[in-house]
């Protein structure tokens, strides 16, 4: 299995999928190895790029709240946050970070009091503003995560700031967005759910190769046989995963997967250079 995050990992910057990975990825399948996305993302977005790509099978969406099929745009199952903890989490934080916003994505919507004012135009469409904070905890959609946004705080010190007050309660995070914390229900994580998910499928950790670039893909990288930190991933990341590939500008993923799976003979045996444990050149 080969289990890929998303933006600054498997995209380029620009939100694309360079054909490069694309072909590197379909020869992958060719070969046997199945794919899997591991993101933050909700399902929308990976409904966006399959239909731009033609990517199917199976995505762990919502750092590790959703498991999706791409095909049938389904969930398959779901750990959601319930709303008396992400109230009474909103509380400690704004009471701890002056200023912090709140909304709630729900996989298919995001729903925001007036406090959080960051708006990002891949999600143009589905933000839904609500009047004020106490309208948040009205809704009756299941909630995939709590987002906590600061104007005034990075999202290390945002997380910094939260682990004392409410780290035992829930799953904090981050995946790199300026100012923006994830908090997912207690123990969802993206390990957890893609570990259930191989268990499943009878693939041990030894036969997954991960890769991904912020402290959210931590816990996946660790668990996963081989764990590849991009070349542009932060700096916790960098300091903490021994195997480095090259940036997501540079086809980091494809360099690997070309390695393992550039033809039938190479898929069957690895060459050395490509093996676990081992670093890959840039070029």
């Amino acid at each position: 299995m080969i289990a890929s995050d998303l933006d600054g990992t498997l995209l380029r910057n620009d939100g694309t999928l360079s054909p490069r990975t694309l072909r590197a990825l379909r020869a992958a399948e060719g070969a046997g190895a199945e794919i899997v996305i591991v993101t933050a993302r909700p399902p929308r977005f990976v409904d966006r790029l399959a239909e731009a790509t033609g990517l199917a099978g199976t995505a762990v969406c919502s750092n590790g709240a959703l498991v999706y099929d791409i095909a049938t745009r389904t969930v398959v199952s779901s750990r959601v946050l319930s709303l008396s903890t992400a109230r009474r989490v909103a509380t400690a934080l704004a009471a701890a970070v002056p200023g912090i916003g709140f909304a709630l994505e729900t996989g298919n919507q995001v729903l925001y009091e007036p406090a959080y004012r960051l708006r990002l135009s891949e999600d143009i469409g589905a933000e839904r503003p609500v009047p004020s904070l106490a309208d948040l905890w009205l809704t009756e959609a299941p909630v995939t995560k709590l987002l906590a946004w600061s104007e005034r705080i990075d999202a290390d010190a945002l997380l910094a700031a939260a682990r004392p007050g409410v780290g035992s309660e829930v799953q904090l995070t981050h995946s790199g967005g300026r100012g923006l914390l994830e908090i997912s229900a207690r123990g969802v994580t993206k390990a957890g759910t893609l570990s259930a998910l191989c268990a499943g499928r009878g693939i041990d950790a030894s036969e997954v190769i991960a890769f991904g670039d912020m402290p959210n893909d931590l816990s996946v990288l660790d668990w996963a046989g081989t764990g590849y930190a991009m070349a542009n991933a932060h700096p916790a990341v960098l300091a903490a995963v021994p195997v480095h590939t090259v940036s997501n500008e540079e086809d980091g993923v494809a360099l690997v997967v070309e390695r393992l799976f550039g033809d039938a003979d190479r898929a069957a045996a690895p060459s050395s250079d490509s093996a676990p444990g081992r670093a890959v050149s840039p070029r």
